[in-house]
């Protein structure tokens, strides 16, 4: 195939590296782009270099934010001593999205994973463990919204082991069967999830 433009080869490779972006959606959207003024794919192009420079961690939560603390650390309205421990960033914004939890939280960025290399040091437990013990937060409680798989189940049986000595109740958010599935659809691991998890009706 004979190139018309280098320079739009070379976006359509860089938008096609994206996740979820194949070849002919990238090609798409490059020529979305191109139909665009310039002020608008400037605006864009400013916005995704901010993206990089203006985004941090938060030096309590790890989640990500411009200022540091995170606005959801600042906050007086949530609850400070209950701490939801999630893998990463993104987990904070879908539970977020519920609406059903006001405390804070605390972001692994990852789980134990010897299969990939990752260890307890390669996560943020230590920090985790440095903020239960400390008294400025008085936490008393720690909800592990890890994901039900191999790795997240080590993680948490890992956090549960470090913390357990400091007295802080430790939870987990329940397991089992997604809203609107039928049984016949469920396979074993979540449906035993579900008995060994269930609630008084």
């Amino acid at each position: 195939m004979q190139l018309t433009s280098e320079t739009l080869e070379r976006a359509i490779e860089e938008l096609a590296r994206l996740p979820g972006m194949g070849r002919k959606s990238a090609q798409r959207l490059a020529m979305h782009l191109l139909k665009q003024d310039e002020q608008r794919v400037m605006q864009l192009a400013e916005t995704l270099v901010n993206l990089k420079k203006k985004i941090r961690y938060c030096g309590t939560c790890y989640n990500i934010t411009d200022e540091d603390p995170c606005a959801i650390c600042r906050s007086e309205k949530r609850t400070a001593n209950i701490v939801c421990v999630v893998e990463e960033p993104r987990d904070v914004y879908v539970i977020e999205k519920t609406n059903e939890f006001r405390g804070r939280y605390h972001v692994l960025g990852g789980v134990i994973s010897p299969l990939d290399s990752v260890g307890p040091d390669d996560i943020r437990i230590k920090e985790l463990v440095k903020r239960v013990s400390s008294d400025e937060e008085e936490i008393e409680e720690i909800i592990l919204a890890l994901n039900p798989d191999a790795e997240g189940e080590a993680t948490s049986y890992y956090i549960n082991k470090m913390i357990k000595p400091f007295g802080v109740k430790i939870t987990r958010i329940a397991h089992g069967i997604p809203m609107g599935t039928e049984l016949e659809y469920i396979d074993d691991a979540t449906l035993s999830k579900a008995f060994s998890g269930r609630n008084v009706f």
